[in-house]
């Protein structure tokens, strides 16, 4: 009968080391239950960014890096749906200031966006809020994604705006506006996410200064 015990004492031990080891891998699974509907036009335009990303860092998963490739073109086609885009950017600022359209702003993109790809709570990919020209009619503003622990200007940048709602990326470094990061205004936008406030703050955007009260803050 004693052995018999020891011998269950034992099973029971193996099995709850089983039990501890198997748990964390399920917890993983069950909390990566994201799939995106990448339109067939951007299929390779998703993979590049997804090998960009990849690229990175070796740390940088690559199932992380293609999760948030996805979930970046399938956002952005849902926002450019729900934006009604049309003309060119700044005809649609127009439209904007003047009531005819409720969102689009170049920063309006980019909290959008961010929000979208802070639900994936992506682990070896840090998001960062790029500024180009703050507090100007000219401002823009993009997200930028890094290898965890990266400096921004090592990342590569998702913008909206400039091309009427089509995604475009590349390294921050090299592109033509030179951006900035304003960590302070990417907790703002996480902040004030749960009760849809995040837009208004005044960005002094072309055709939208003077439309509401407080300025942004910055770093």
């Amino acid at each position: 009968m004693k052995l018999q015990i020891q011998s269950l004492s034992w099973f029971c031990i193996v099995l709850a080391i089983f039990w501890a080891r198997a748990n964390p891998a399920l917890s993983d699974q069950q909390q990566q239950p994201f799939s995106f509907q990448v339109d067939k036009g951007d299929l390779a335009k998703a993979e590049k960014l997804a090998n960009q990303l990849a690229a990175l860092s070796p740390k940088v998963n690559r199932d992380e890096a293609t999760l948030l490739a996805n979930c970046a073109f399938a956002t952005v086609s849902k926002l450019r749906r729900e934006y009604r885009m049309f003309g060119t950017p700044i005809f649609n600022n127009f439209l904007i200031y003047h009531g005819l359209r409720k969102r689009g702003y170049c920063y309006q993109w980019s909290e959008d966006l961010l929000i979208a790809l802070d639900a994936l709570r992506l682990k070896s990919l840090e998001l960062h809020w790029g500024e180009y020209d703050p507090n100007t009619w000219r401002e823009n503003n993009c997200i930028v994604v890094t290898a965890r622990g990266q400096p921004f200007k090592r990342g590569i940048m998702l913008e909206c705006w400039r091309h009427l709602g089509h995604l475009y990326f590349g390294p921050v470094a090299s592109d033509w506006e030179t951006y900035v990061e304003n960590s302070a205004y990417a907790q703002l936008v996480r902040n004030k996410a749960a009760n849809s406030k995040v837009s208004e703050r005044n960005h002094p955007v072309a055709l939208q200064t003077g439309v509401v009260e407080r300025p942004k803050t910055h770093n």
